[in-house]
C-alpha cells in the first residue's frame, strides 16, 4: 500500500527530528571546581558546543508528538484492520465480543489466537469405546460434583455426561467419510480454508476407523451415561454446567472396572436445543474431524461462540485486503503463505500440520518486524557518534598487563581486543560481557576503563550493592597501586567511591571530583544514577551484574547532555530478557569461557529433606568437618527476620515466592533464627559464628566482612548480600537453606563465592520441596551445570523472555504473541538476515511504508527505545 503525501510529510518530519537530534553538538566540558594535579596524560579533547536540556526535551517532545500523530492517523484510516466488527458480524454480536473479550476491530479478532487445539480423535458413541483408544465424545453434562479426596490432599471433580451420539434423533449414521458440515447450515460445504501455499495442506481429513474391542472392561453400567474424573481441576467445575454440550477428547481408561476418561481435554460447545433447529451432531462432526481450537473464554461467552464468530468473519471479510508486513519477494523466498491463508488455517485448521504452519507464518512476521526495528536502530546508531578512545602505547592499559601477577587467559585477551577496537570507534559500544563466576571479567573491564582514561576520559562502574561497590573499589585500588609506585612524580589514577551511606561532606567532594574531571574512575551503587551526578567527560559506563538493575537504570549513565557513552555490561548469568535480546541480535556479545589458572570447579548437590529429613543433622556435621580442616563456611538464608521485606529477599527469590503450591505455607529460615540455633548446637561448639545481612549498618557490614575474610569468623550466616563480589578463597562450603526460594541466577551467583582459591568448593542446595515440583526441577538444573548461558536458557524457558519491548525483566508479561526467543532461534536468524538486507537498501523504509506502519503499531516509539537499551 503506497504512502499518501500527508503520510510522507509526517514520516519525513520524524526523520528530520531524529536527524536534528543526532547532529546537535554535545555540551562543553564542565569547568573544574577542584583543580587536578598535573599529569602526563594526553590533554582533554576540544570541548563541544553545549546543548541545553530545554532544547533536548523540546526536540524529544516534538518527536513523540509526531510519532503519536502517525499512530493515531493509522487507526483513523479506512483500512480493513481498523474496521469495526459490527460491519461484518452485526451490532449485537460485535457488542458481545467487545464486552466479553475486549475486541472491537477485525484485526483484534483475527489476532485472538487459540490458546490450544484439542487433539483429533474418533467421534465415538459410548457403546463403541475401546480401552486405550484416543477418542472424542460428544456429550451433554448431566451433573457436576466436586469433593475432597480421602487419602491425600486435593479434590476430585466428577462430570456425569449423557451420550449425544446415541440420543440425537437427526444424527446421520450414513454420513460419507470426509463430509464436512457447516457450523450454520448443517449442509455439506467446502472448508473455509481455501487457496494453497507450497507444502501446506488445504483440505480436511477423513474420519478414523471405528473401534472394535473392549479388552475385558465393561461399558458404563448405564450405556448412555458415563462419569468422567478430573483431579485438582477447579477449571472443569467452573467451565461446565448442567445442560452444556461438550466435546471431550482423550484416551479411554478404566475406573472400578468401567471404561471412562480421566482429566480429558474438553471444549464447551454451548446449549443447543432441537426447538431452535440447531443440530449438535453436525456441529460436533465438523469439529471432531479436525483439530478443535480452544480460546480464552468465560461461561457467558464460551469457546464455541468465539469460534463461530471468527468463522463468520473469515467468511465475510475481504482478507486479501489485509496489510502484510512481509515484502512479496521475502514471502516467496521463505515460502510464507499470505495473511488470508494464515488466518484461515489458524482458526479453522484441517490438520495439526495446518495450524502449525499458520503459527510459523505469524512467528516469522513477528520476527521480521522486530528484526526490522532492530536493524533500523542499528542504522540510526551508526549515524550517531560519541567520543573515540584509541588505545595508547605505554599507557596505563598496557602497563597493567605487565604488572599483573598472572597471565591473562586466551579468552580475556580476545575479549580485550574486541573491546579495544570498539572503544576506538565513534559508534557507541553496546557490549555484553558474559563470563562464569570467577572468569576474570573485572580485569577485562579495568583494562577498558584505563584505555579511556589514557585518552583523557572518565569511566564509571555501577554495582548493585554497597558491599560489592566497596569490594570493587578496594580491588581496583590494589591492582592499580603498582602502576605508580616506581615514580612518585606521576600521580596515580584517581579512583573514587560513591554510595548513599557516605557522609554529606565526603559525598559532596566526590561529586565535585566527578564534575571537574578530577575523578578518573568512579565506582558506585544506585547513587551514581542520582541527578546530582554530572560527569565532565564520561567515556565508558560499566554495569556489573546487570540483572540487579532495571532497564531504565542501566540506561541512565550518560553525559549531562544526554549523549551515550560506550557501555559494557557484565554478567555471570544473563537474565531471561538479556538472553532474549542476545538471540534477537541487539547486543554485541563477548564470552569468557575459560577459568583462570587455579580456579576450582564447584560441586553442587541437592539435599532433599522431604525424602530424607534425618540428613539435616548431617549438614551441620559436614560444616564442622570443613571448619576442623581449617576452612570456612557460608550458610545462606532467604530472609533476615520473621517478616519478609524487599531488602531482604533477592528480586529473583521474590519473583518465585508464589511459584509452587504450598511453598508459602512453610516457615522460611531467617538469619536471626539460624544464628541463634547454630550458636547452641553441640556439634558446632567452639565455632566462631556471625551473620551478615542488608539491615546492618555500613560499618558493621564492613567489619563482619573483614573478619570473615581474615578468618576470624569461621561460619557466616548471611542473606543474598554476599551474592556477588565477595572474595574469600578459604571458604569451601556453602549451604543454601530454602534453596527452592531462589532463582537460577541467584543460586549460580551465590555458589560462585566458594572455590575461589586453590581448594575445591561444595554447594549444598537444601530444600523441603518434593521431587517433581517446579522448584526441585530448578534446583536439579542448577546442580547439573555451571555453564551460565545454559542456565539462562533454562531460566528463559521457565520464566519466558519478560517484556522484550519494555522494562519488565522476566515473567509472564511479554509483548510477543507466538514467537519465543529460544525455541524459534532459527526463525529469528532468517528474519534478521531479511530485515538487515531490507534496511540496507531502504534505511528510512520510505519504499516500504507497510513495514514502517507495522513497526509503529506493534513496536511503537517508546518500545523501540527499549530495544536499543538491552
Amino acid at each position: 500500500m503506497t504512502k499518501t503525501p500527508k503520510d510522507q510529510t509526517l514520516f519525513d518530519a520524524v526523520a528530520e527530528t531524529q536527524k536534528t537530534t543526532s547532529s546537535t553538538p554535545k555540551r562543553s566540558q564542565t569547568s573544574a571546581t577542584t583543580p587536578k594535579k598535573s599529569t602526563k596524560k594526553p590533554a582533554k579533547k576540544t570541548p563541544k558546543t553545549r546543548r541545553t536540556p530545554q532544547n533536548t526535551a523540546q526536540t524529544a517532545t516534538e518527536h513523540q508528538e509526531l510519532t503519536q500523530k502517525i499512530h493515531q492517523k493509522y487507526h483513523q484510516e479506512a483500512r480493513l484492520e481498523n474496521t469495526k466488527l459490527s460491519v461484518y458480524l452485526g451490532k449485537t454480536l460485535a457488542a458481545q465480543l467487545s464486552k466479553h473479550l475486549g475486541v472491537h476491530t477485525v484485526e483484534e479478532l483475527l489476532n485472538y489466537h487459540p490458546k490450544k487445539y484439542l487433539p483429533r480423535g474418533k467421534l465415538t458413541p459410548f457403546s463403541e469405546l475401546e480401552y486405550e483408544q484416543d477418542v472424542t465424545l460428544m456429550a451433554q453434562v448431566v451433573d457436576v460434583r466436586t469433593r475432597s479426596m480421602r487419602s491425600r490432599r486435593g479434590s476430585i471433580t466428577e462430570i456425569i455426561i449423557s451420550d449425544q451420539l446415541s440420543d440425537e434423533e437427526d444424527h446421520n449414521d450414513e454420513a460419507p467419510l470426509g463430509t464436512v458440515y457447516s457450523y450454520r447450515t448443517q449442509k455439506p460445504s467446502h472448508p473455509l480454508l481455501t487457496g494453497s501455499a507450497s507444502g501446506y495442506s488445504d483440505s480436511y481429513g477423513t474420519l478414523p476407523s471405528p473401534a472394535h474391542q473392549l479388552h475385558g472392561y465393561a461399558h458404563p453400567s448405564n450405556a448412555h451415561r458415563m462419569t468422567l474424573t478430573f483431579f485438582n481441576a477447579w477449571s472443569a467445575a467452573r467451565d461446565m454446567q448442567t445442560g452444556d454440550h461438550v466435546l471431550f477428547s482423550g484416551k479411554v481408561g478404566a475406573y472400578k472396572g468401567e471404561l471412562t476418561l480421566t482429566n480429558p481435554h474438553y471444549a464447551v460447545i454451548g446449549e443447543y436445543h432441537r426447538a431452535t433447529g440447531d443440530n449438535v451432531s453436525s456441529h460436533a462432526y465438523t469439529q471432531a474431524h479436525a483439530p478443535i481450537p480452544v480460546y480464552r473464554a468465560n461461561a457467558k461467552f464460551p469457546t464455541d461462540r468465539i469460534s463461530a464468530a471468527i468463522a463468520e468473519l473469515l467468511d465475510h471479510a475481504p482478507l486479501s485486503e489485509l496489510e502484510d508486513p512481509l515484502p512479496p519477494e521475502t514471502r516467496h523466498k521463505r515460502k510464507i503463505p499470505t495473511l488470508a491463508w494464515t488466518y484461515r488455517a489458524l482458526h479453522t485448521p484441517d490438520s495439526d500440520d495446518t495450524w502449525k504452519q499458520a503459527q510459523h507464518s505469524l512467528r516469522y512476521r513477528e520476527a521480521f518486524i522486530l528484526q526490522s526495528a532492530l536493524a533500523r536502530i542499528r542504522a540510526q546508531r551508526a549515524e550517531h557518534t560519541t567520543d573515540s578512545w584509541p588505545y595508547l602505547k605505554n599507557g596505563y592499559a598496557q602497563r597493567l598487563l605487565e604488572l599483573l601477577p598472572y597471565q591473562l587467559t586466551d579468552g580475556q585477551k580476545n575479549v580485550g581486543e574486541e573491546i579495544r577496537q570498539d572503544l576506538s570507534q565513534r559508534t557507541p559500544m553496546n557490549r555484553l560481557l558474559q563470563g562464569d563466576v570467577g572468569s576474570g571479567k573485572t580485569v577485562v573491564a579495568l583494562r577498558a576503563m584505563l584505555q579511556v582514561i589514557d585518552s583523557g576520559g572518565q569511566a564509571a562502574m555501577l554495582a548493585p550493592t554497597e558491599v560489592l561497590a566497596e569490594q570493587h573499589y578496594q580491588s581496583v585500588c590494589e591492582i592499580l597501586r603498582p602502576l605508580t609506585s616506581h615514580n612518585d612524580d606521576e600521580p596515580p589514577v584517581c579512583v573514587r567511591l560513591l554510595k548513599a551511606s557516605m557522609p554529606a561532606s565526603e559525598k559532596k567532594q566526590v561529586l565535585l571530583d566527578i564534575a571537574s574531571g578530577a575523578a578518573d574512575i568512579v565506582i558506585g551503587t544506585h547513587a551514581l544514577l542520582s541527578s546530582d551526578v554530572n560527569f565532565a567527560r564520561l567515556g565508558l559506563a560499566v554495569v556489573d551484574e546487570q540483572h540487579r538493575f532495571g532497564v531504565e537504570q542501566r540506561d541512565s549513565l550518560r553525559n549531562a547532555d544526554g549523549e551515550l557513552p560506550h557501555r559494557l555490561v557484565m554478567t555471570a548469568t544473563p537474565i531471561p530478557r538479556t538472553v532474549a535480546m542476545t538471540v534477537f541480535g541487539d547486543l554485541d556479545i563477548s564470552v569468557l569461557d575459560q577459568l583462570p589458572a587455579g580456579r576450582q570447579k564447584i560441586k553442587s548437590i541437592v539435599v532433599p529433606l522431604a525424602e530424607h529429613p534425618h540428613w539435616e543433622h548431617r549438614l551441620w556435621e559436614r560444616a564442622r568437618e570443613e571448619i576442623d580442616a581449617g576452612h570456612q563456611v557460608y550458610v545462606v538464608v532467604p530472609k533476615v527476620g520473621e517478616d519478609i521485606s524487599e531488602d531482604e529477599v533477592s528480586s529473583e527469590a521474590e519473583h518465585l515466592f508464589s511459584t509452587d503450591q504450598g511453598s508459602s505455607q512453610k516457615k522460611l529460615h531467617s538469619a536471626i533464627e539460624v544464628l541463634e540455633r547454630l550458636s547452641h548446637m553441640p556439634v558446632l561448639s567452639g565455632v566462631r559464628i556471625d551473620m551478615l545481612h542488608g539491615r546492618l549498618d555500613t560499618q558493621t557490614k564492613a567489619h563482619v566482612m573483614q573478619s570473615f575474610s581474615e578468618g576470624d569468623i569461621q561460619l557466616l550466616v548471611c542473606t543474598t548480600v554476599v551474592e556477588v563480589g565477595v572474595n574469600v578463597p578459604n571458604a569451601t562450603l556453602m549451604m543454601i537453606l530454602d534453596a527452592d526460594r531462589f532463582g537460577i541466577s541467584g543460586l549460580h551467583q551465590l555458589r560462585g563465592r566458594i572455590g575461589r582459591g586453590q581448594l575445591p568448593g561444595t554447594c549444598l542446595l537444601v530444600t523441603e520441596q518434593e521431587q517433581g515440583s517446579p522448584s526441585r526441577d530448578r534446583l536439579d538444573a542448577v546442580a547439573s551445570t555451571t555453564d551460565g548461558f545454559e542456565l539462562s536458557r533454562i531460566d528463559l524457558r521457565q520464566r519466558r523472555e519478560g517484556d522484550i519491548l519494555g522494562a519488565a525483566q522476566s515473567g509472564k508479561k511479554s509483548t510477543l504473541k507466538l514467537l519465543r526467543a529460544i525455541d524459534d532461534a532459527d526463525i529469528i536468524e532468517k528474519a534478521r538476515e531479511d530485515a538487515r538486507l531490507l534496511i540496507e537498501e531502504d534505511p528510512t523504509l520510505g519504499k516500504h511504508p507497510d513495514v514502517a506502519r507495522w513497526i509503529e503499531r506493534f513496536v511503537g516509539a517508546e518500545h523501540e527505545q527499549f530495544l536499543s537499551r538491552g
